[in-house]
């Protein structure tokens, strides 16, 4: 950032750190040791599709790449906005397998120069009660946020604080409350 830059209030924007993923494993024990949440075993990564052969052959690249280790785990869905989700099924018990996988996609997204079309990954959670929750990893920010979803297009935003508050020391939290943008019928959460 230069000195006009500084002086007009200007910022430039976070860069992405596909490494800051790694973080949720450590931040799935602390959740599950401080609310009692524990992982699903789904995670998902949301980026707009492009058209072309290419883009074509990368995604089939991507699912032969998470169906080869046991059988097919993966999900491919479009949703209503035009944004493309690819989930991975993993043994709830294995966050870091699930997250290497992650981040994997988004790697070989990335890669391929379609980083600009990722939008988000997520980790789903459940709690003792039955409670949702996702860890929703902003691409473009290189931040988390908690996303808590309720009945009836509801959020839980007391839950999703409390989750901040336990988890924020493990992972780069967003700090504008107003980019927790709800990722309503995710596939994950």
């Amino acid at each position: 950032m230069g000195f006009l830059d500084a002086l007009l209030g200007r910022s430039k924007p976070a860069k992405p750190d596909l490494d800051r993923l790694f973080g949720l494993s450590t931040a799935a024990i602390t959740l599950e040791a401080a609310a009692g949440f524990t992982p699903t075993g789904l995670g998902s990564v949301c980026f707009r599709a492009a058209e072309g052969a290419a883009f074509a052959r990368l995604q089939a690249d991507v699912q032969a790449l998470l169906d080869a280790d046991d059988g097919p785990a993966v999900e491919i869905t479009q949703d209503s906005y035009g944004y493309t989700w690819i989930m991975d099924r993993h043994d709830p018990s294995d966050v870091p397998g699930l997250v290497t996988e992650l981040h994997a996609v988004n790697a070989s997204l990335e890669q391929n120069g379609f980083g600009p079309q990722l939008l988000c990954s997520l980790v789903g959670f459940t709690g003792p009660d039955g409670q949702r929750l996702a860890l929703v990893y902003l691409y473009k920010r290189g931040t988390f946020y908690p996303f808590a979803p309720l009945p009836g297009d509801k959020r839980d935003n007391s839950l999703e604080l409390q989750v901040r508050g336990a988890v924020g020391a493990d992972l780069p939290f967003e700090q504008d409350l107003t980019r927790w943008f709800p990722v309503w019928g995710a596939p994950g959460v």
